[in-house]
């Protein structure tokens, strides 16, 4: 019997609670390794993770048994118990939403690039606002 084949590229986005800067350097590697375990655990290609104090960005390619709210739930429970509860970081959590682009094989590489220079990006002011601007906070 043949195995499925899935080539479908998810660019997620999303942000910390109320955008508080809760990402810091001191935690900032063991938060994303920790994300890149959980993806790879679930047979979701990481290609890219990249952010800054306040929001993430990851480029996935999804696997043929799960759907990108099943991923996106996952990742960010499971980031959030062990940054919490691991890291020692009380309080931080996720946004309860986030965005999601599909992208082409052929853009998998300006997206990575993308990804990751976040820090730069924002610095420099160059971010693409579609992007950014879909993880606004939730209103009170």
């Amino acid at each position: 019997m043949p195995n499925s084949h899935l080539e479908f590229y998810g660019h997620l986005v999303w942000a910390t609670w109320d955008r508080q800067p809760l990402i810091t350097p001191a935690i900032e590697t063991r938060l994303y390794n920790h994300i890149r375990a959980r993806c790879r655990d679930m047979k979701a290609h990481l290609h890219a993770i990249g952010g800054t104090a306040d929001h993430i960005h990851l480029l996935i390619r999804l696997p043929t048994t799960l759907s990108i709210a099943e991923i996106v739930r996952d990742i960010k429970g499971a980031s959030s118990h062990f940054t919490t509860h691991l890291l020692d970081c009380p309080g931080f959590r996720w946004q309860g939403a986030y965005s999601g682009f599909s992208v082409c094989p052929e853009g998998v590489e300006a997206v990575c690039s993308y990804i990751e220079n976040q820090k730069q990006h924002h610095a420099r002011n160059t971010v693409l606002e579609a992007w950014e601007l879909s993880i606004t906070p939730e209103p009170d």
